[in-house]
């Protein structure tokens, strides 16, 4: 297939169907424009970004653009654990545990959990903890091969939510703030940095492959909310075609094709000059054009087949129980090679039993999505080592709330928390072997520097060299940001 090719803006000829359209794009044109430079002296500009030092129009939302200051990281993979891990029972080891086992937590809250009165006694952890690397940090048994890299990562201790439920505390780590209708962070990254690839999505999501289901609070978290909506995370699969229609029918050509998109595109851009600020009608325009481009650059993006045998083995390809999980891993830093800016991978599916939400039974069910997920993460901090794409691509890896260290009665597994989860970081700046903020001894709450989910999205735009308090977005009459009015940069994870 030939190279395909945009035809620029300004050649293309916008014919008026009737006198009337014409007086109103003439007359009424005039003072339009006038209005909109007053406006944008003021910057009172619908969609104007303050992305740097001065306010700039942009005219092009998927433009790759500088950063507020330099920065190692250039892309992020979030590796999401959808259900949420327990801290306990994976990176945060508490002795106590063991000690209290079977004892009444003093003063506990039985509203804390999502099921109100189901908390019972303290739960020691069912799994072995061990020292590891040369920081001697303590990991679970169930990641014997994640705990092969703690040397490389930088964990955060004292996370908190804000929310005991999965759809709004997932709501809240991927926009900020519990409530829908709020852009994600990868559309925030794309918003203030652009994309380093025009042939591919700047943003791409992959969910559960195994047929569970998407994350509980489904599309909106990877939403674009107010922003431009060319900027929306792209859902894409790891199994077959990655994305649906992507190839042309057979019996068109590509000059057929180019003319057919040109045809539609002079409709749209018709349309538009009387709804110039409906980001939707310009969304879809860009992803006519980009549905083009991608035609030829997909499908050799998500082709695995060249991959080396050894680099398989690697990710756990050869591995039923972590095969899809692998795929995910691999395809994301071929993404990353690509220049594709955010990749968001969801370990689990829909419902409870298909995901990290161990509300009956801890051991069975974090022995199951840890032995899908630890060796291909463990594989993806490998490979982008040995390629020298880790200091430029930050890795993060969490869930959207942890878990009690109470047993959920009626079972032997433990409900939400929203007091306390952990949080790693590797690359991409991350400072290696950092360990910030801490739990009481059960593993409760986090009691010491504390650190808010606003806290936690500062400090992943500033590893992007962008400042969470400049990137802002003018809707309903004030500069949003993703932190909103609060955030601080966790300096202490900082290289």
């Amino acid at each position: 297939m030939s190279q395909p090719t945009t035809l620029p803006l300004r050649t293309m000829a916008l014919p008026y169907s009737s006198r009337r359209d014409f007086l109103r794009s003439a007359g009424a044109g005039f003072g339009t424009v006038a209005l909109a430079s007053l406006l944008a002296d003021q910057g009172l500009m619908a969609g104007q970004s303050k992305v740097g030092n001065s306010q700039s129009a942009v005219q092009d939302p998927l433009a790759a653009r500088l950063p507020h200051f330099p920065a190692k990281a250039k892309s992020v993979i979030w590796l999401f654990m959808h259900g949420a891990p327990s801290q306990v029972d994976t990176w945060d080891y508490k002795s106590e545990l063991a000690k209290r086992d079977g004892q009444e937590l003093e003063g506990f809250d039985q509203n804390t959990g999502f099921f109100a009165g189901s908390g019972g006694p303290i739960m020691k952890s069912p799994f072995r903890f061990r020292q590891h690397g040369q920081t001697g940090k303590w990991v679970s048994e169930i990641f014997p091969a994640m705990a092969q890299h703690v040397d490389e990562m930088a964990f955060i201790h004292s996370c908190f939510a804000h929310a005991n439920n999965h759809s709004p505390a997932q709501f809240d780590i991927n926009t900020g703030t519990s409530r829908m209708g709020f852009p994600c962070l990868g559309s925030w990254l794309l918003y203030g940095l652009g994309s380093e690839n025009d042939s591919l999505p700047g943003f791409i999501v992959m969910y559960d492959s195994l047929g569970r289901g998407t994350p509980k609070s489904r599309a909106n978290s990877w939403g674009v909310g107010f922003l431009p909506a060319v900027l929306q995370g792209t859902p894409v699969k790891s199994d077959g075609p990655p994305i649906n229609n992507l190839r042309r029918p057979g019996r068109m050509t590509d000059r057929m094709q180019r003319a057919q998109l040109e045809l539609i595109r002079r409709f749209n851009q018709r349309q538009q000059l009387s709804t110039s600020q409906e980001s939707e009608l310009a969304a879809r325009i860009e992803s006519f054009e980009l549905a083009f481009r991608m035609q030829a650059a997909a499908p050799e993006a998500f082709d695995i087949r060249d991959e080396s045998e050894s680099m398989h083995r690697l990710y756990g390809l050869d591995n039923p129980r972590c095969r899809h999980f692998a795929k995910q891993c691999l395809l994301a830093r071929r993404l990353v090679e690509r220049g594709v800016r955010c990749i968001q991978i969801y370990s689990g599916g829909l419902q409870n039993a298909d995901c990290w939400d161990g509300h009956t039974n801890i051991d069975q069910n974090h022995r199951k999505y840890a032995g899908e997920t630890d060796h291909p993460i463990a594989g993806l901090l490998t490979d982008l080592r040995a390629r020298g794409l880790l200091d430029s691509t930050l890795v993060i890896w969490c869930g959207e709330f942890g878990r009690l260290p109470l047993v959920q009665t009626g079972g032997t597994g433990r409900d939400h928390n929203p007091h306390a989860f952990t949080t790693w970081l590797a690359g991409g700046g991350a400072k290696a072997g950092a360990r910030y903020g801490a739990t009481d001894e059960l593993g409760n709450k986090s009691v010491e520097n504390r650190v808010s989910i606003n806290d936690l999205h500062a400090t992943i735009l500033h590893l992007m060299g962008l400042d969470h308090e400049r990137l802002t977005f003018r809707h309903n009459g004030r500069d949003v940001r993703l932190t909103d009015v609060a955030g601080r940069v966790v300096s202490e994870v900082v290289a």
